[in-house]
């Protein structure tokens, strides 16, 4: 007599766990290998307890920029890593081509805790070495910075030292005239013109450079308004050493304006948004102006003359 055919129902339901434990222990096993990845940054970077901090900062470098990866740290699947600036430019890993992921590297980011990186204008002249909480915010007033034309306006892009400003404009902007001494009058004509307007002169005295800007512009729409500051050629800390004075006289009316003057490295847009300068009105101009013609009277002074 034949043996009745076996059912193979439960074997096929055991199959079917099988390829489900199968898919979790792959799960289980990426999950292990990312973690593996990031222990693995911290257990290279313990090994050379003994390394320069030099040593360390390497570790850090990113891959497409060159400056320094810090906190928060994320790193691809295969645990390569990218700063945050470059990394919203990527749609892979620079290194392995792979998916970027979206991966916390938690041990590298315990050992930036413990290391001091140099200035990205280290090249330049910068000596300084810092924690990465205070790495962004030196870099954005570091002296070594490369500075900008001071020019009002975007059109000029020239960049360049600080020892090298004065060069650039004499040879590139011709037309902005340069008076001697600490007491000059700087003459804005035509002020009446529409539309934004800018008026710029260098005044040369102590050994230094300032440029005297003029700005007619709508801060709020409808509302046009003149802006004056004076800014050094040279570094906030140059800065420090002075003070300037802007007056408008005539017609038995004074206004003033005392304040230290700006480091180009931070230019007067800021200063105008912030209304941190001389502000006034059409109407204020039109008291002190002759003909369209507005006369400030400039006087730059050392601190310890105040």
């Amino acid at each position: 007599m034949k043996n009745p055919t076996k059912s193979f129902s439960w074997s096929s339901k055991s199959s079917s766990r099988s390829a489900g434990e199968d898919r979790e222990a792959k799960r289980s096993k990426r999950s292990t290998e990312v973690v593996g990845m990031a222990q693995s940054s911290a257990n290279t970077v313990a090994a050379s307890g003994s390394s320069s901090n030099a040593d360390l900062v390497s570790l850090f470098e990113c891959p497409v920029c060159f400056d320094h990866v810090l906190p928060p740290i994320q790193q691809c699947q295969s645990g390569h890593l990218v700063c945050a600036s470059c990394r919203p430019k990527l749609s892979c890993c620079p290194t392995c081509r792979g998916p970027l992921g979206n991966i916390r590297n938690l041990a590298m980011e315990r050992v930036a805790m413990t290391v001091m990186f140099p200035c990205k204008y280290a090249s330049m002249g910068c000596e300084l070495t810092l924690s990465h909480t205070d790495k962004v915010e030196h870099e954005d007033s570091c002296d070594f910075r490369p500075y900008v034309c001071p020019c009002p306006g975007a059109v000029c892009k020239w960049g360049g030292p600080l020892e090298n400003v004065m060069a650039h404009l004499m040879s590139a902007h011709k037309s902005i005239t340069t008076l001697q001494g600490e007491d000059i009058v700087f003459l804005a004509t035509d002020i009446n013109l529409p539309g934004a307007v800018d008026w710029v002169m260098m005044q040369s005295c102590f050994g230094h450079h300032f440029m005297l800007i003029l700005e007619k512009q709508e801060k709020y729409e409808g509302h046009p308004q003149f802006f004056a500051v004076v800014q050094i050629i040279g570094s906030r800390k140059q800065a420090e050493n002075f003070a300037y004075r802007l007056e408008l006289n005539g017609m038995r009316r004074r206004l003033t304006y005392e304040a230290t003057p700006r480091s180009i490295h931070e230019g007067v847009s800021t200063a105008i948004h912030n209304s941190d300068c001389l502000v006034f009105d059409p109407s204020i101009a039109q008291l002190f102006s002759d003909n369209g013609n507005l006369g400030i009277n400039v006087t730059i002074s050392t601190v310890s003359n105040l």
